[in-house]
């Protein structure tokens, strides 16, 4: 089944969170973000990680991305946010200028990219001399973890090995990334693993409330009402009653640059 990111009634799917601290302390630890004077946010969605940059200091974001539906709901939602705009275009064609931006962002993006090279040369197009380049995205490694009560996604495998399957198999391997960067022309890659806050939930059912409505979570998109509700009751389950949650997922984080 899978999300339909063109449909206008998912257009504000991706736009009701905020990056958590974890994410931003980590590119900060990666980049001088405070210094980035221009940005660009590929695949940018509901502009999450368009805002928490502009957030930390860069001068301007531009979000990109495919789906007209989504960046209608994206520009309403940030439309008071000076720094930022956002455009039409994909991975392989931004329709932005040459050597013009002193970091580009793609998170969540290449496990829907088959031609990683492309993916990437349009980015080196993109990058002024000594900019930088963030990749993330969940390798097969990441995908595979077990399910416990921080890693919520687990629970989902373990229920339905389909998803596993689906998720394993379009995911990229760290060593592929690595080459396919290299051929592109960049250096000085770095590689790093993220255990990123998705959201802290008050207990299990504000957990379970907040599957039910799928909000940012394509895998959901992939189950039937009833396989929803089985999986609620799985997860319920294996949760205790009355315990914070803290839901996290694993990353793996990619630092290039151009030179």
């Amino acid at each position: 089944m899978g999300i339909d990111f063109h449909d206008p009634k998912n257009s504000r799917t991706y736009t009701m969170r905020i990056a958590d601290k974890t994410w931003m302390e980590a590119i900060k630890d990666l980049i001088p973000v405070q210094h980035i004077k221009s940005a660009v946010d590929i695949g940018c969605g509901g502009g999450i990680y368009t805002k928490a940059l502009a957030d930390m200091g860069a001068g301007s974001v531009t979000g990109v991305d495919f789906s007209h539906a989504i960046l209608e709901g994206t520009r309403e939602h940030y439309k008071d946010v000076k720094n930022m705009t956002f455009k039409y275009g994909d991975a392989f064609d931004t329709a932005l200028d040459s050597d013009s931006y002193h970091l580009v962002l793609e998170r969540a993006l290449i496990h829907h990219v088959e031609d990683l090279l492309s993916c990437f040369q349009e980015v080196y197009r993109l990058l002024k001399n000594g900019g930088y380049y963030i990749l993330q995205d969940r390798t097969p490694e990441d995908c595979l973890l077990e399910g416990d009560n921080t890693h919520i996604r687990g629970y989902c495998f373990e229920l339905f090995p389909r998803l596993m399957e689906r998720e394993v198999s379009r995911r990229h391997k760290s060593q592929f990334v690595i080459r396919m960067l290299k051929e592109a022309g960049f250096n000085q890659i770095e590689e790093v693993k993220l255990w990123e806050i998705r959201k802290v939930h008050t207990d299990k059912q504000k957990l379970q409330q907040d599957l039910s409505e799928r909000t940012g979570r394509s895998i959901l998109h992939e189950l039937n009402e009833e396989e929803l509700d089985m999986l609620l009751a799985y997860i319920d389950r294996k949760l205790p009653a009355n315990e914070k949650i803290y839901e996290k997922d694993r990353w793996t984080i990619w630092k290039a640059e151009k030179s």
